[in-house]
């Protein structure tokens, strides 16, 4: 019955999860390029933020395409997920192929949990930092022209340990989640032979530390920056 609508079998459904998926690291990279902006400075990170803004309708645009993608990585996620459990007639059978072809890692059995943590705190980030928490943003001048103060926004929010280090420790489950979804994208795409699979892994790995890694440091650097200079 799915041989018309391959889209909706599991290998479909796995297919989408992976185009999804890599389209979504595609625009990590580029939002962890903006905001490292922010290491040069105040000036250059709210100039950059306020071109994206300047941008208009072709931003809200994007951020549909960005949301609709985002939920058919969900939304695909889930629905293999609830297929395998209810394919699965021995829980621990699959636990064999440890170090195998099927890379079952910590990292492979917390895909869910991470995402799930990962789905949870997208909308809160954007609440915090996008919206300011429901507060007018601040405002300052660049050259001239008035815009919004987002490197104030953030510097402030990152003083508060709690978000600091709650921030820190979601890029950690970010990691995770990238370090198997790098390869398990590309495996669900056919895009790499066999004998390649334990190179795509570490490549995958290298990729989720950096990308990661790069979103992580800097709440740490904002909170300790600023703990060192009240002090």
């Amino acid at each position: 019955m799915n041989q018309n609508k391959p889209l909706r079998s599991t290998v479909g459904k796995k297919v989408i999860m992976a185009v999804s998926g890599i389209f979504l690291m595609l625009f990590l990279i580029v939002h962890l390029g903006g905001n490292l902006t922010m290491f040069a400075g105040s000036d250059l990170f709210n100039s950059y933020a306020h071109h994206l803004e300047g941008l208009g309708p072709l931003l809200w645009v994007a951020e549909a395409g960005l949301l609709a993608i985002f939920l058919f990585h969900v939304i695909s996620a889930f629905q293999v997920v609830a297929e395998k459990k209810r394919a699965r007639t021995d829980r621990y059978a699959v636990t064999a192929s440890k170090g195998g072809p099927s890379k079952v890692t910590a990292a492979s059995k917390s895909m869910i949990y991470t995402g799930i943590i990962l789905l949870l705190f997208i909308p809160a980030h954007i609440w915090m930092f996008k919206f300011n928490g429901g507060e007018p943003h601040p405002v300052t001048e660049v050259h001239g022209t008035e815009m919004k103060d987002l490197y104030a926004s953030v510097a402030e929010a990152f003083a508060n340990p709690v978000v600091a280090f709650g921030y820190a420790a979601v890029m950690f489950l970010l990691g995770m989640h990238l370090r198997h979804g790098f390869w398990s994208s590309l495996q669900s795409l056919g895009a790499m032979a066999p004998k390649c699979s334990p190179l795509i892994y570490t490549v995958g790995f290298i990729f989720a530390l950096l990308l990661a890694g790069g979103f992580l440091v800097l709440p740490l650097y904002f909170y300790f920056t600023q703990i060192g200079g009240a002090a």
